[in-house]
């Protein structure tokens, strides 16, 4: 075992204002399962690839081991998987390959097959299991999730369960919690390490800010105290000063008075300290508190009860089935988890739904003036600024930038091209739009793909909160469970 030591980093991109991070400080165990965790767009990424040396920065990053980064890009996709497993590690042992593909419960058939025909799913377990072949690395996974079904995330999970010395980006509670033993955050203001997994960390912070803003109130009441009590004492004294200068019969002492004068006085700047005191520990405080400000939804009712039925609904690709027989009906209140393992036409249901132009069998009722709102899995397409995005989708610009500020967006943001988002922050600029949109249904294919876990938790409470028509694919079990009220399964 040995330590990845980082002292006084300091990094911002070239020609940005924006500084990332500032003289951070933290060490980390190599044999540690870090999970690693911040809200959209704070830098995790960056992050990796400052530990890679991919960018030039102030401080020292002291390192003893090499880092493999996931997910590895693989220059040549035709090429077969052990080739492309051999140019990754040129030197693995094919017995302890095929080891680690039991444990991931992958065929050993697929070294033979071209990389490129392979799932996403078993190109994720591939890269990791050959990255976890190679001796004195720590791996830098950056969210595998993305690509994994439930099944394949439970198998991925457990994997990493016997592993050790990597750091893992996901925004998956469940995942995280099954499979790490310490916690690295990025806040606000701040990079902190906990022992532990992702629930022990949140209810840690839990307790943390309800520490501070019950703190802040009793220092908020405090101060105005204060500063009223020492108001009062000056205006005493500076009234009392006056009266010595008085003339005539029953003449004061002057002498006296002037002192308990200055003696007020002097009461008066001892209780202005406390207060400024007060006001000093007050704003230490509460920086790090995340905004997760309450998330509003304009569904919108229709005049009949069911809104979309599918009738024994079979769909073709190049005339071979993707979907056979699917029958299920949409009815309003309904929130449904569209389940299946990858492969199994989970976006095909969606895109007939959308009315793609898909080959099928079977009945498809849908009334022509049910008005649909659509977050799709793809965020490539976004760029420009914010402004002409909204424009351009006939949406309220102001209520859309007022969500994404709810979402954790700076104001700066809205100055940026998309183009120069993080992934996350893309995928909130669609569910943003979506919840702008008065519709009758919603359909959000892998919404939360990218999206940071406190995010996750405000899109759930406004889901349970308006309890919109909405039929959605989403590997986050817990994600799926909290919020549907019905499945279809795709087998």
């Amino acid at each position: 075992m040995s330590q990845i030591s980082i002292t006084n980093l300091t990094f911002s991109y070239e020609g940005s204002s924006d500084v990332i991070f500032n003289n951070v400080n933290f060490s980390m165990d190599t044999d540690w399962r870090l999970g690693f965790i911040g809200r959209n767009g704070r830098g995790k990424t960056t992050f990796l690839n400052l530990l890679l040396d991919k960018h030039k920065y102030s401080g020292k990053i002291s390192k003893t081991v090499e880092m493999a980064y996931f997910p590895y890009q693989v220059k040549d996709i035709t090429q077969s998987t052990i080739d492309v497993i051999t140019q990754v590690y040129p030197s693995f042992k094919h017995w302890e390959l095929l080891k680690e593909f039991y444990t991931l419960k992958l065929s050993k058939d697929i070294l033979y097959r071209p990389f490129k025909t392979l799932s996403n799913g078993e190109q994720t377990k591939v890269l990791l299991a050959i990255l976890f072949l190679k001796e004195n690395t720590f791996l830098l996974i950056d969210e595998p999730t993305n690509h994994l079904d439930r099944l394949g995330r439970d198998t991925v999970s457990a994997y990493l369960q016997n592993k050790k010395g990597f750091i893992l980006v996901s925004h998956d509670r469940e995942f995280l919690d099954k499979t790490i033993d310490h916690i690295l955050s990025i806040n606000k203001t701040n990079i902190e390490i906990q022992r532990g997994n992702f629930s022990s960390w949140y209810h840690n912070k839990y307790l943390q800010d309800s520490f501070e803003i019950a703190e802040n109130d009793k220092l908020k009441k405090e101060i105005k105290r204060l500063e009223i009590t020492s108001k009062e004492k000056k205006t005493w004294s500076n009234r009392t000063e006056v009266s010595k200068f008085g003339g005539g019969e029953g003449m004061v002492d002057r002498g006296y008075v002037g002192h308990k004068a200055a003696k007020m006085m002097k009461r008066a700047k001892s209780i202005q300290q406390r207060a400024d005191k007060n006001i000093v520990a007050k704003q230490k405080l509460l920086k790090n508190i995340e905004s997760t400000e309450e998330l509003k939804l304009q569904p919108t009712s229709y005049h009949a009860k069911t809104l979309i039925r599918f009738e024994n609904v079979t769909a073709f690709y190049d005339k071979r089935a993707v979907i056979k027989n699917i029958n299920f009906e949409i009815n309003q209140g309904d929130c449904i988890s569209l389940q299946g393992i990858n492969g199994a036409g989970k976006s095909t249901v969606l895109k007939l739904i959308l009315g793609d132009k898909i080959t099928h069998n079977g009945t498809i009722t849908k009334p022509t003036d049910l008005k649909i709102s659509y977050v799709p899995q793809d965020t490539s397409f976004l760029c420009g600024n914010l402004t002409d995005y909204a424009i351009a989708c006939q949406i309220d610009e102001t209520l859309f930038k007022s969500i994404l500020i709810k979402l954790d967006f700076s104001r700066e943001q809205f100055h940026k091209d998309m183009l120069v988002f993080s992934e996350g922050q893309k995928k909130k600029v669609l569910i943003a739009k979506s919840l702008c949109e008065k519709a009758h249904v919603y359909i959000w294919d892998e919404p939360l793909n990218f999206i940071d876990v406190l995010s996750r938790i405000q899109i759930e409470n406004l889901l349970e909160t308006y309890h919109p028509t909405i039929l959605f694919v989403e590997h986050d079990k817990l994600f799926a469970e909290k919020i549907s009220n019905k499945a279809i399964i795709l087998a």
